[in-house]
Parts: C-alpha cells; sequence; structure tokens
C-alpha cells in the first residue's frame, strides 16, 4: 500500500508515527507546509518520503488521507482535484464534520472511495479508537483496506456517517474529558498528602486497572462496582458525592455539547 498524509500536526502526527512505527504501510509519504517537522519525522523514520508539495505527495498513492484543519480542507481538495484519479484512488477525510458528502462536493463527484474517518490522538501508541464512515458509492474493498489501515493504530468501528460525530465526541474529545477527570483526581490526591507523581501513577494505574477490569470480565460498569462497594463504606459514600454533584449529568452534557 502507497499511502499519503495530507497534514502532520497533532492528528495527522499521531497516525503517522502509529503507521511508522508499525512497520505494516508498505510506504508512507508525508505533504506539510512545516519544513522542521517534517525533518523530524524524517530523522526518525528515515524510509518515509516528506514534501511541502500536495500535489506531488498524491501521485501514485493508493490511499490519501486529508488531516488538516477543517476550513483548509477546500483549499487543499481544490489543489488536489485535477490530478487526482478517483477511479482507482481512495480519499479519506479525517477533518472534523468534513463528511463523504463534502468530499463528493468539492472534487465533483461522489462516484468515489470517500472516506470519512475520525481517529484520537492516542493513534501513535496503537490505542486510538476510531470511527469509519464509507460514502454511498465506496468498495467494500476499499472499506476493508481503511479498516485495516486504521486497525493497526487502536480499535475501530464502522457506522453509519451520522455515528461519526457522537463517536467523536466520545472518543475524539472525550479523551480530553478523561484526562481532565485523572487530572481532577491527582489535585484530590495532592490535597490529601500526596506528591503530584506519586498522585499522577496511582491515577493512571487505577483508571487502567479499571479498564482492564472491563475489558477481561465483559462486566457492565455497574456490576464492577458492586464488587467493591460495601453497605455503609466509603466507596458508597464517594460515589453519592459524586451524584450529589451532578457527575454522570456533567459528563453526558459534555458528550453532547459538540452535538447542539
Amino acid at each position: 500500500m502507497k499511502l499519503t498524509v495530507i497534514g502532520a500536526g497533532n492528528m495527522g502526527g499521531a497516525l503517522i508515527h502509529g503507521w511508522a512505527k508499525s512497520g505494516k504501510v508498505g510506504s508512507i509519504t508525508i505533504s506539510d507546509k512545516n519544513e522542521a517537522l517534517l525533518a523530524s519525522f524524517k530523522e526518525k523514520y528515515p524510509s518515509i518520503t516528506t514534501t511541502t508539495d500536495n500535489v506531488a505527495a498524491v501521485k501514485d498513492a493508493d490511499v490519501i488521507v486529508v488531516v488538516v484543519k477543517p476550513w483548509l480542507m477546500p483549499l487543499v481538495l481544490g489543489e488536489l482535484k485535477p490530478v487526482l484519479d478517483l477511479k482507482k484512488q481512495i480519499v479519506v477525510s479525517d477533518a472534523a464534520n468534513f463528511t463523504t458528502d463534502k468530499l463528493a462536493e468539492t472534487l465533483g463527484t461522489d462516484a468515489a472511495n470517500f472516506f470519512y474517518v475520525i481517529p484520537n490522538i492516542a493513534a501513535e501508541f496503537g490505542a486510538s479508537m476510531s470511527f469509519i464512515a464509507k460514502g454511498s458509492n465506496a468498495s467494500q474493498e476499499s472499506l476493508d483496506c481503511v479498516k485495516s489501515l486504521y486497525d493497526i493504530c487502536g480499535d475501530t468501528l464502522v457506522v453509519t456517517e451520522n455515528l461519526v460525530g457522537p463517536g467523536m465526541m466520545m472518543a475524539s474529545c472525550g479523551i480530553a474529558y478523561v484526562m481532565r477527570y485523572i487530572r481532577a483526581q491527582m489535585e484530590g490526591g495532592c490535597e490529601m498528602g500526596f506528591y503530584p507523581q506519586q498522585a499522577k501513577q496511582i491515577a493512571l494505574q487505577t483508571m487502567q486497572g479499571a479498564v482492564s477490569l472491563l475489558k477481561e470480565t465483559g462486566w457492565h460498569p455497574e456490576e464492577a462496582i458492586d464488587k467493591v462497594t460495601t453497605p455503609g463504606g466509603v466507596t458508597i459514600k464517594g460515589l453519592n458525592e459524586l451524584d450529589h454533584a451532578g457527575f454522570n449529568s456533567a459528563v453526558i452534557r459534555s458528550l453532547k455539547a459538540g452535538l447542539m
């Protein structure tokens, strides 16, 4: 597979690291206007091809992943449109809310293999949660290709396009919400007497333990909570404090905020 990534910023960079470290992608070409950024990738992964020329980058590519800010998508796609071979090449939008319909509108056809995919920055470590939606005329073969590519960077879920936005709020934006919880747990630990690094270690291992427990057992979270909650114990007192503060409601509202 010949892969081209347009945009090597935070999200694009995370994907590039994930794909490059895996050794499972035939060839990778990166295009970005930041030459210093390109040089850093080239130094770390000498086999990668780097360029500041988007048009040159997409020639002969099998899959083109465009990871730029949504408002830059029309400009970048307009630049690429004359040289794309949409009968052969797969085009993936990783820009928030830049759907396959917008790809079709911008590139002047829907008879192509268009995809809208939202991963998260944990892709660098093979731990992303990515949501994949295919355009109306994308083939099953191209879907298999795109899914296998993002499988390298973590878990994937093929969904209808209307669910990519909610998925983004849960997993892409949601990773920030989880980090905010970890930070709050660290602050609580410091207030109770732990040094910051100790509090961070405790918070991270506790989060890891919760995730491992649910994955390994298949339990519903409430089933796992019952295992550590005893009548009149300290756990139920803490859980009730979360409920009194509107914890569940705050989490749900944060997830829905970007959909309003």
